[in-house]
């Protein structure tokens, strides 16, 4: 049972409602889920449309080819012809029946009276999406209470919510009785222990952060990070987070910096452009050994490129952002789980080594619903590191004393007996600005001393994970959310008796060495990577001079998908 829906319409339509509620009708049925959207970068108007892949068995992409197409407008009908499979159908309004006409040989045509229910309902034209999402659901006989629950719990006023049900039960009901014997997909609700939850990177990243115990949080909006703010301001007030909205991605880092040099975790978020004007300041956490955590969801460049597109093409920046070296923490996380999970981490390291941690995500992970079970925050723990809390009993308190890791007790301000003295500049051990030779290598060296520490610290955290065939000759490798395209292609490889593996990196600073050269020595390497230059290959032969064999690039600014993935294999092994 697998099945992959679009549901495209003008903006303003209700596209991405609407398909989310049908994609959670699918999650409550038990059934895993993946939901991406699609939108232009425009203020108003524009083709939004968004895509639904569920199947019974664990899945984790989307697909790129359609079982139903739900057009709300005639350009959802001819958009995606070639983007249909062999047993498709199309649902439309009879407004839009000479478009649909055309295409009577690809695809089953499933003609529903959307408007005219809307105005016989005396509803909102909009409402014409919920007629439409019942039609997808009776055209595959999928249970209609499921659907009708995930409509009523979409809508904080109750009688919205009932309007919008019996709209689509009469979208529902046209399409089961008059299309669905012709219509071979079927698909029904799983008996299933538990329940899952369906949300998005940006949310996972979000719930990461409030449950590292983030208590501030700035950021400015730049799509496709801005959701995290929206999440952040809606529910983070609730728990005790302050959320601001500051003038410019240079104040919000710096606000995140002041934050935590006075003792709170704080985070903030942005995409590319805005990391740009945030480097510096990256730099000043990195000197005054402020642990800040930053997340960037990336979008395509350069400059503007395509705001609303994803790719992976600022990996090497943010390895190397700002002004002179210093060790950092960059963790990439390939789902929602992991987006989750990894935040929390990238909290305890922060605070530990005294560095700042980078979330690197990309739009599609970031702004792409996928279901999974319910996290599990029994085992989570906070570690805040060298922290001095109430009272400082040693002698003349020093911010920057050298020691054998290089983290230093850190107070911070109103802590008893210490004056804590924060140095943007070269500084001495007790935070005066310094130009001496001597003191500047040892300080310096003393920064580096952490890089030992920090990896043995991420070699506890599984830093990169291999999927697939132990033993395969033939390893992909990708970090990010390639993992996502990669695990269905394996399985669609598997199902054909091809092994392979794949060796996921999440930790890409400090790069996991051990782990790439004990899964990829001696063996042949395909890169998976949404760039052009394929940036992990350089990183990997950078720092363990292996070299990839083959690659599978994408820079248009779609995410990879699995058939193009299984179709370089087939290429490399014939």
């Amino acid at each position: 049972m697998d099945i992959s829906i679009i549901i495209g319409g003008e903006a303003g339509a209700g596209v991405m409602r609407s398909g989310y509620i049908l994609a959670r009708a699918l999650v409550r049925g038990g059934l895993s889920v993946f939901g991406m959207n699609d939108y232009p970068s425009l203020i108003r108007g524009g083709h939004n449309a968004y895509m639904i892949h569920a199947s019974d068995k664990r899945i984790h992409a989307h697909r790129e080819n359609f079982d139903i197409v739900v057009a709300l407008n005639a350009e959802t009908i001819t958009r995606y012809v070639d983007q249909l499979t062999e047993n498709a159908a199309i649902i439309y309004d009879p407004k839009d029946r000479s478009y649909a006409e055309k295409l009577s040989d690809k695809a089953l045509l499933v003609e529903i009276p959307m408007m005219d229910i809307v105005k016989e309902e005396k509803a909102k034209p909009v409402m014409m999406n919920s007629v439409a999402i019942g039609a997808a659901a009776g055209l595959t006989e999928y249970d209609y209470e499921i659907l009708k629950s995930s409509i009523l719990d979409s809508f904080p006023k109750p009688e919205v919510g009932e309007i919008n049900a019996r709209l689509a039960k009469r979208g529902y009901d046209i399409a089961l009785e008059e299309y669905s014997s012709k219509f071979k997909i079927k698909v029904a609700p799983l008996e299933k222990d538990g329940k899952q939850i369906y949300l998005t990177g940006n949310e996972a990243v979000a719930l990461g952060a409030m449950q590292a115990g983030m208590k501030f949080y700035a950021a400015y909006p730049m799509t496709p990070a801005s959701p995290i703010l929206h999440f952040l301001a809606l529910h983070g007030p609730k728990y005790g987070i302050v959320v601001v909205q500051p003038e410019s991605e240079i104040a919000a880092i710096n606000m995140v910096i002041g934050a935590a040099y006075a003792g709170v975790r704080a985070m903030t978020a942005t995409s590319g452009g805005g990391f740009s004007l945030m480097t510096e300041a990256l730099g000043l956490a990195a000197m005054s050994e402020t642990p800040i955590v930053v997340a960037i969801a990336q979008r395509v460049g350069p400059s503007t490129g395509m705001p609303t597109y994803t790719a992976q093409t600022d990996l090497m920046f943010v390895l190397n952002a700002s002004q002179g070296e210093f060790p950092r923490f960059v963790i990439a996380p390939g789902d929602v789980k992991e987006c989750f999970y990894r935040t929390i981490e990238a909290f305890n390291l922060a605070e530990k080594f005294q560095v700042p941690a980078i979330i690197l995500i990309d739009k599609y992970l970031a702004e792409s619903h996928m279901s999974t079970e319910i996290f599990d925050t029994s085992n989570i723990k906070i570690d805040r590191g060298e922290l001095i809390t109430g009272e400082y009993k040693g002698k003349e308190y020093r911010r920057y004393e050298v020691t054998e890791t290089g983290v230093s007790p850190r107070a911070i301000p109103s802590t008893r007996n210490a004056i804590v003295k924060a140095n943007s500049s070269e500084h001495t051990e007790y935070g005066y600005a310094s130009s001496n030779a001597l003191n500047a290598v040892k300080m310096q060296e003393k920064r580096f001393r952490k890089l030992k520490y920090m990896i043995m610290e991420m070699d506890k955290l599984n830093p990169a994970i291999y999927y697939g065939d132990p033993q395969a000759e033939l390893v992909l490798i990708g970090w990010g959310s390639i993992k996502c395209p990669v695990l269905d292609a394996l399985e669609i490889l598997k199902s054909m008796d091809i092994s392979v593996g794949f060796l996921h990196f999440i930790y890409l600073s400090p790069f996991p060495v051990k782990y790439a050269l004990k899964y990829l020595k001696d063996r042949k390497i395909m890169l998976v990577e949404n760039t052009y230059t394929g940036q992990l290959a350089n990183l990997l032969k950078m720092h363990t001079g292996l070299t990839v064999d083959y690659k599978v690039l994408r820079y248009d600014g779609r995410p990879i998908n699995p058939s193009q993935i299984v179709e370089k294999v087939f290429e490399v092994i014939r």
